[in-house]
């Protein structure tokens, strides 16, 4: 009989499967939802949009965060990461990679709204698939700068996954964070915050509310906001005196990214959810339109 692996310092046994749980169950919750999400994109033609394209490109993305978090309950449950260095490189490549594209591909649909509902332009299928593109290749700059030497990838507290190596804080650290926190969340942060704000003041205009406008913004700042002040913190304090697992609870919060995603702009989009009806029970919904207005 095999002897389990130590447990890893600075955890309990509970602790180490409370944590494995958590992460086994937001993943496959959230690849569930946004797996669905996909699936009637693909066969639900009145989905098939170019609003609902950059949607795609969030659940896409959300089903990636939602593949590196059930690795990475896979290897908690094992109590320590079986994969080797390469493979600590390769995950945390990938979550970066997820994490980034779903925050570009939110305020590419938050610009999207914005023009849909405030300036009455469509949105072509060319500029649809255009900033999808670039919203996975910008993710795909940023989250290889670290393979090249800017920033580090390496194992989070509990050592069975991989993320940012905020532990050194030194000038590299420094630099590729703060480059890093302006691209990719305070200025998707900025478009999803005016975009939504003149959307809402919209709404005021005509008595209509045909989502929650303060939604969006919301959930990216909850989920991705305690992550982002641990790692800014440790750009000017060494954050090693907290605890291992008291630094796991920000990477657990930010996997709930793709459930809380998949009710944002999936299932809170009537003519989304109309889809998704349709392709679960083959009933339509008359209601649903699809000319996405319910956006």
């Amino acid at each position: 009989m095999v002897a389990a692996h130590p447990l890893p310092e600075g955890f309990t046994e509970i602790e180490v499967f409370a944590i494995g749980t958590a992460l086994l169950v937001e993943a496959l919750l959230g690849f569930c939802l946004n797996g669905l999400t996909i699936i009637s994109f693909r066969k639900i033609k009145e989905l098939r949009t170019p609003s609902n394209l950059l949607v795609l490109s969030i659940a896409l993305a959300d089903c990636g965060i939602c593949l590196n978090a059930f690795i990475a309950a896979f290897s908690s449950f094992l109590r320590y990461w079986p994969y080797g260095s390469d493979g600590c490189q390769i995950h945390g490549f990938h979550g970066f990679l997820t994490a980034l594209a779903s925050i570009g591909s939110s305020a590419a649909v938050a610009w999207d709204r914005y023009h849909h509902y405030c300036t009455r332009s469509r949105l072509q299928w060319s500029t649809a698939a255009s900033m999808m593109v670039f919203a996975w290749l910008f993710a795909a700059f940023w989250a290889v700068m670290p393979l090249l030497g800017w920033g580090e990838y390496d194992y989070e507290p509990l050592r069975t996954c991989c993320t940012l190596d905020y532990s050194k804080g030194d000038r590299n650290y420094v630099t590729f964070l703060f480059a890093l926190s302006t691209f990719n969340f305070m200025i998707p942060g900025f478009i999803m915050m005016t975009a939504y704000q003149s959307i809402h003041q919209k709404f005021r205009k005509t008595g209509h509310f045909k989502f929650n406008t303060g939604l969006p913004l919301k959930t990216l700042v909850i989920c991705w906001g305690p992550y982002c002040l641990l790692c800014s913190y440790a750009a000017v304090e060494n954050v090693m005196f907290i605890p291992p697992k008291y630094r796991m609870i920000p990477a657990l919060i930010a996997k709930t990214v793709p459930t809380v995603d998949a009710f944002v702009y999936a299932l809170g989009n009537e003519n989304y959810r109309g889809g998704i009806w349709q392709f679960l029970t083959g009933q339509k919904i008359e209601k649903a339109e699809v000319d996405n207005k319910t956006k």
